[in-house]
């Protein structure tokens, strides 16, 4: 079983450079935030893993949800400075 949870975690590895490769060349600002959020979940994902494979689940879910908290204030936190940089151009 524990082989099954290391290579779902290699797995997810490779999964979350489809979503760096947005991050990179994506062509707005907003595919990147995009990006940034899907590689921010598929990691919460592997975290969890993780704490499958080291048998210690509950403290991998506390981690795991102050990393999506992190994650969410963050988002809010690009929307909305994005948000202000767009109506200082308005005229």
């Amino acid at each position: 079983m524990d082989k099954y949870f290391v290579y779902l975690g290699v797995l997810l590895t490779v999964i979350i450079l489809i979503p760096l490769y947005r991050i990179v060349r994506g062509p707005t600002l907003f595919d990147r935030m995009l990006g940034a959020g899907a590689v921010g979940t598929k990691t919460m994902v592997l975290i969890l893993t993780i704490g499958f494979i080291f048998d210690r689940v509950d403290m991998f879910i506390d981690i795991t949800l102050a990393y999506a908290v992190l994650n969410f204030i963050g988002t809010i936190a690009i929307a909305k400075y994005l948000l202000t940089l767009k109506s200082r151009r308005r005229p």
